[in-house]
């Protein structure tokens, strides 16, 4: 498929290639989700004057205050949901511009994600019917309820920070599966690791991040 950013040096696969060595030598060590991180053309998720920084390790405005993560923060969380294990069924709150669902999509047997911005649910739908991502199922809706008709989730993968774990979400989330998500500790984000277990659930606090809030509602 030919799209207005196909002609941009830019965004060959070369560049998708040196973004997974500098993945690698950052520590990503998933070579699954570098594989899918190679495969995802990040520059058709991003507006066409932004597209020649696709591959940097920055993240990058969408409109409507929300960001596109950084490949790293992408790469981190993705390998920190897969656990090293094949992904079934996952619950993603923030679809974004929808890279994120996208780099899912590739790794899971199901995706569901949940929007609360219309105008990017849009957009998201665009890109993944793009580059042919057909197992993910978009809605527009207020993230912090999950969607409980689809649960339970083997894993669940926040793209806001929050300031406490959703009950609804963590009710959702398949005991022995996991949900990631930055949470906003004091005056910094960290990234969290969330595990259910039949006993209960354990918190793992990760790598320090920075993410827009995790909002409720829809807009």
């Amino acid at each position: 498929m030919t799209t207005s950013h196909s002609g941009i040096g830019m965004t060959s696969q070369r560049t998708r290639m040196r973004m997974v060595e500098r993945l690698r030598s950052q520590g990503i060590a998933d070579e699954v989700v570098l594989a899918v991180m190679g495969e995802v053309p990040r520059h058709l998720f991003v507006d066409e004057a932004l597209a020649s920084r696709a591959y940097e390790d920055i993240s990058l405005p969408l409109g409507f205050g929300q960001t596109i993560s950084s490949p790293y923060t992408v790469a981190r969380m993705t390998s920190l949901t897969r656990g090293g294990m094949a992904l079934g069924k996952v619950l993603e709150i923030g679809t974004g511009c929808g890279y994120q669902t996208a780099i899912l999509g590739r790794l899971a047997k199901e995706v569901y994600s949940i929007e609360r911005l219309a105008p990017l649910l849009t957009k998201a739908r665009r890109n993944l019917r793009e580059v042919r991502i057909t197992n993910a199922r978009l809605r527009h809706g207020d993230g912090l309820v999950g969607m409980v008709e689809a649960a339970p989730f083997d894993a669940i993968i926040i793209a806001a920070a929050a300031t406490h774990v959703p009950d609804a979400l963590l009710e959702q989330l398949a005991v022995g599966g996991r949900m990631i998500l930055p949470m906003a500790i004091k005056n910094e984000q960290r990234l969290c690791v969330i595990e259910r277990t039949p006993q209960g659930y354990s918190e793992t606090r990760m790598d320090q991040v920075k993410f827009v809030p995790l909002l409720p509602g829809t807009g």
